[in-house]
């Protein structure tokens, strides 16, 4: 399940939390853009980088003990040379992009998911008729965007599925769309210190901990009909 799709179900977890950790408040336009098609059952979903971590955690997922061919990027500032297997490392600015292209298993992959939750995971592979494809390289910064500022193309992860319960999560409004282009605005209205941190020293650990309220306003064209959903959170 996507984050967005989290948020409306009001089943908040922590990849949602480290989706919003690194804005401040403010209002931040364009973000997780989808596009997405269904022809008879055969859903594409084309969509910005905000839910990459999340699409490989899902195919992995119905991978689970079986292998494939797995290749693109792990990224992180962190150093994960002592951790990882990985073909080549290149670096840029203190964030390290380890390269993939090796065979592991769906289980290989959720758990360093799990061990690594803030990293970016770049990975393409595929299981029967479900395919993932994502961009290896660095998301650009979640930096607010004008009113009026162009949308971002949709075109950092594409996922091809016949799977129903993963492509209609994307476009939840109407599981049986045929075309949709969605966009997403984040006003985030207020920084909550949870109250085991309000006497915390540690800068850093109260920015990881501090929680983002405020509302994302969804902007959805589906089949020709447009509708705009406030949706509140916190996270």
């Amino acid at each position: 399940m996507n984050f967005i799709k989290k948020i409306v179900d009001k089943s908040i977890d922590e990849n949602v939390h480290f989706q919003f950790q690194k804005f401040s408040k403010g209002e931040f336009r364009n973000r997780a853009v989808i596009k997405a098609k269904n022809s008879k059952g055969k859903y594409t979903i084309t969509t910005t980088a905000e839910f990459a971590n999340e699409m490989v955690r899902t195919i992995a997922e119905k991978l689970g003990d079986d292998q494939a061919k797995v290749t693109g990027a792990i990224i992180s500032t962190n150093d994960l040379k002592d951790k990882l297997d990985f073909k080549e490392i290149k670096q840029f600015q203190g964030v390290k992009k380890y390269l993939i292209d090796k065979e592991m298993t769906g289980k290989e992959i959720l758990d360093l998911l799990d061990e690594f939750p803030k990293a970016f995971f770049a990975l393409s592979f595929e299981i029967g008729d479900t395919k993932l494809k994502i961009k290896p390289k660095s998301p650009k910064s979640g930096k607010p965007v004008s009113k009026g500022g162009e949308a971002p193309k949709p075109n950092f992860c594409r996922l091809i599925t016949n799977d129903k319960e993963v492509g209609g999560s994307f476009v939840f409004e109407k599981p049986e769309f045929k075309d949709a282009e969605i966009n997403h605005i984040f006003i985030i209205d207020e920084i909550v210190i949870p109250e085991e941190f309000k006497e915390e020293k540690d800068f850093a650990k109260v920015r990881e901990a501090a929680l983002r309220k405020g509302r994302i306003i969804r902007t959805a064209k589906i089949d020709g009909q447009e509708t705009i959903k406030e949706i509140e959170f916190v996270a």
